[in-house]
């Protein structure tokens, strides 16, 4: 199936992401404190840098952890330094719910890749594409995932975004996050995201894409029948 939308993978798992780093299908990667904390990563830095030491030729995105705008910009500023290939994560808003537009126009006009991170609204997206435009190469991240599980749909979100990114300025790319199923790809394909960032599990599955529903029902059956005699299931 010929899709335009790119798929980034999202994990903090080394060895995951390296796999999915030689994967052709794969495009970029991404990550954020929470999984890193799952994956168990106690040094931020020094594990950034020995992912970076491996992929070199692929966009992948580190993010900020600072709660103030002081601090997100300092460690902003370092994380740019790791790699070309490195896009800085910004958060929309800090825990107290303070925006950082501003913070996010001085570092995109300072030249620093970005990926606002966290976006739920139409509104919030409208301040971030004005905020970047005009600077360095950004990505817009809304949380579609988590917006249909608060039984909303995205698509009509997405699509307006999509156009207010494609119109704004060539340099800046929406991306469709919290990615839930194998169905969010072609939904952010036809809402006409650039980007969709998917856990590996989920890339796994896309080995069914295009697959024969009868052949999928005989697969199902297939698989009762080897976990019942595996088991030893009688009556």
């Amino acid at each position: 199936m010929k899709l335009n939308v790119k798929i980034y993978s999202d994990g903090a798992d080394k060895a995951s992401m390296l796999e999915m780093a030689k994967n052709p299908q794969i495009q970029g990667l991404t990550t954020n404190p929470s999984l890193m904390k799952k994956a168990g990563i106690n040094d931020y830095k020094a594990f950034s840098l020995d992912i970076l030491n491996h992929i070199k030729d692929k966009p992948i995105s580190f993010e900020v952890f600072s709660d103030d705008f002081e601090g997100m910009k300092r460690q902003a500023l370092e994380i740019n330094t790791w790699g070309k290939n490195v896009y800085v994560k910004i958060p929309i808003m800090n825990s107290e719910g303070k925006s950082t537009i501003p913070l996010v126009k001085d570092l995109s006009h300072q030249g620093i890749k970005l990926n606002v991170t966290a976006i739920f609204t139409m509104t919030q997206t409208i301040e971030t594409v004005l905020a970047v435009k005009g600077g360095a190469p950004s990505i817009v991240s809304i949380f579609a995932g988590r917006i249909a599980d608060t039984g909303r749909d995205p698509m009509a979100t997405m699509a307006a975004a999509s156009q207010l990114c494609k119109e704004t300025d060539p340099n800046i790319e929406l991306l469709w996050a919290s990615t839930r199923e194998v169905y969010n790809i072609i939904q952010a394909d036809q809402a006409g995201c650039h980007i969709i960032t998917v856990p590996p599990d989920i890339i796994k599955k896309m080995s069914g894409f295009g697959k024969e529903l009868i052949h999928m029902s005989l697969d199902t059956v297939k698989t009762f029948k080897a976990d019942s005699e595996a088991a030893g299931f009688k009556i």
